[in-house]
């Protein structure tokens, strides 16, 4: 975390104004959210993360409050299961000046449509187990008559 403190801005008693202004390095948020620096720079190569670029050629990048938590509305979009693209629309349509009507009903159009393909991949999967659950069936009645057999 940083101050910004403003020379141009008097303060009675400082002489200055000094305001808080919270900066991350790539290093301080790939720790927070155990992330690689390779991760963030690839959130950033999506459009997701714009990090401020300071230092020889711009190699520093110093990361906002706005971009921590573009961040963690990027990690909870992925922990739903939506892939980068749709998060980084749900999160850009926050940054516009518009209503919020129109921004929540596409959140709802992608999580119904996340949610149809979810509903759709567990139905595979409970009619996988019932498959497996009648082969091993099958397979105990056949070592169960083998052993018969043998006795």
């Amino acid at each position: 975390m940083s101050v910004i403190c403003d020379s141009t801005q008097h303060h009675p008693q400082r002489g200055f104004a000094c305001t808080m202004a919270t900066t991350y390095t790539i290093g301080d948020l790939a720790k927070e959210f155990d992330l690689t620096t390779r991760a963030m720079r690839f959130y950033e190569d999506m459009g997701l993360l714009q990090p401020q670029r300071e230092g020889p050629g711009g190699r520093n990048r110093i990361y906002s409050a706005r971009d921590r938590t573009r961040l963690k509305l990027t990690l909870r979009a992925k922990r739903l299961g939506l892939s980068l693209s749709e998060a980084k629309d749900i999160i850009d349509s926050y940054d516009s000046p518009r209503d919020t009507v129109p921004q929540m009903k596409k959140f709802l159009i992608v999580l119904d449509g996340h949610r149809q393909r979810l509903e759709e991949q567990m139905a595979d999967l409970h009619a996988n187990l019932e498959e497996i659950k009648g082969h091993e069936k099958e397979a105990r009645a056949l070592l169960a008559k083998a052993a018969k057999k043998l006795a």
